[in-house]
């Protein structure tokens, strides 16, 4: 079927349009485009009103314009003066641009994308003023941004799957001013996996108390979302974070995630020994079985890196009752778990951003944030990882009926 083609403008309306007017103004604050959107939004509002009288009935039959009022409107190209229809009966609420709307549908979009791409929100004034010569209040782009946290909340008390085969827990620093003190807080981020290998962002939660009641809130939470099930649960080895997770999901297999512990180490190291510690290490993480990644740790313990850096080993013993289970899974699972390149990428994008910012002034500021930041990036997720196919087999294998649960 042939796509139909858009209505065009003919020469002679334009020629009639740019008559007596520079056409290299056409673009211009309050020129040929800003007075074309004036003249087709106060036509689309007589029109609106038009309706609204013929559909009246009743008490309201007598009804009948009562002249204009004039509303000033932002846009994304400027602002203008709009002559808005008004009825006896003060019973017209346009559709176009709802009452007590000051700005036209697309501006707040472009304030929020704006914001989302890190940009602070007095940035956000500049930027407007420069492309648009439109002169905005950081309130007013402060009040465009805030109408984000109702979707947060909703976003956060979402429904969520029965089952996830595995749920990535890790967690960023952000400045956060708190009681007149900008303080370090952790914001912890969920990032599940559902049976098809496509993923979801499963909640965001700022860190106010350290420690195992708020590990044990966030499962908790997880659960009264919907959640019967994880398969496996890749942590950042944070201290009484694996209890937390099974007292509420006690078939879970708690993993650390290798990736963590790596990084982890190398924060002992100077920076000139670090490719030679990293490839060290790595005899532990390839190695084919517990026992043998065991005497590959031993081994480095006892090795030039491992007597040099010793808190290194000592990090690794830690978290060994969390590593093992590393090495009872196949290669195409191990990889998925190792490489966790989607958590990394999102950690990126939202470093990134937190850099931008400095300092947020409240808990609510970096939710905003981040929330956007996240939400842009779900948006371009496509397909499952490749590794996916085969380590779906595996979880069927490994998982059995839990597994089977997930794919329902």
């Amino acid at each position: 079927m042939a796509r139909r083609k858009a209505p065009s403008i003919r020469d002679g309306v334009l020629d009639q349009l740019l008559a007596g007017a520079d056409p290299k103004t056409a673009f211009d604050p309050g020129g040929l485009l800003d007075s074309l959107k004036r003249a087709l939004a106060e036509r689309a509002l007589n029109a609106e009103m038009d309706h609204h009288l013929a559909g009246q009935d009743g008490a309201d039959a007598g009804n009948s314009r009562n002249g204009y009022g004039k509303w000033t409107v932002t846009t994304d190209t400027g602002t203008f003066e709009l002559a808005v229809p008004r009825d006896r009966h003060a019973t017209f609420d346009p559709q176009l641009i709802a009452k007590y709307q000051r700005r036209f549908p697309g501006f707040d979009e472009k304030v929020i994308s704006l914001y989302a791409r890190g940009m602070s929100t007095r940035e956000i004034v500049g930027h407007v003023r420069d492309l648009y010569g439109v002169e905005v209040s950081p309130d007013l782009i402060s009040a465009v941004t805030d109408a984000v946290l109702e979707e947060v909340a909703a976003w956060q008390a979402r429904p969520l799957e029965p089952v996830y085969p595995i749920v990535f827990f890790d967690a960023l620093r952000v400045k956060i001013r708190d009681k007149g003190f900008v303080r370090n807080k952790a914001v912890h981020l969920a990032l599940g996996v559902r049976a098809d290998g496509s993923k979801e962002i499963l909640g965001l939660w700022i860190e106010t108390n350290e420690g195992a009641k708020f590990w044990l809130r966030i499962m908790t939470e997880m659960k009264n979302r919907g959640v019967e099930d994880i398969l496996l649960a890749v942590v950042d080895g944070l201290k009484g974070f694996p209890e937390a997770i099974v007292s509420v999901f006690p078939e879970a297999t708690v993993q650390t995630g290798i990736v963590h512990l790596l990084r982890h180490s190398l924060d002992f190291t100077s920076y000139k020994d670090r490719k030679s510690v990293a490839a060290a290490l790595k005899a532990i993480y390839q190695a084919t079985d517990a026992t043998a990644a065991e005497k590959a740790l031993t081994a480095f313990e006892e090795g030039e890196w491992g007597r040099k850096y010793g808190a290194i080993g000592q990090s690794w013993r830690r978290a060994w009752s969390e590593v093992i289970p590393f090495y009872a899974f196949p290669a195409d699972v191990r990889r998925i778990v190792y490489t966790t390149n989607a958590i990394e990428a999102l950690n990126a994008k939202l470093r990134r951003a937190v850099r931008a910012r400095g300092h947020f002034p409240s808990d609510e500021a970096a939710l905003k944030l981040l929330f956007l930041v996240l939400n842009r990036s779900a948006k371009e997720w496509r397909m499952a990882p490749r590794e996916w196919a085969m380590a779906k087999a595996q979880f069927a294998i490994l998982f059995g009926e839990r597994f089977t649960r997930a794919m329902a």
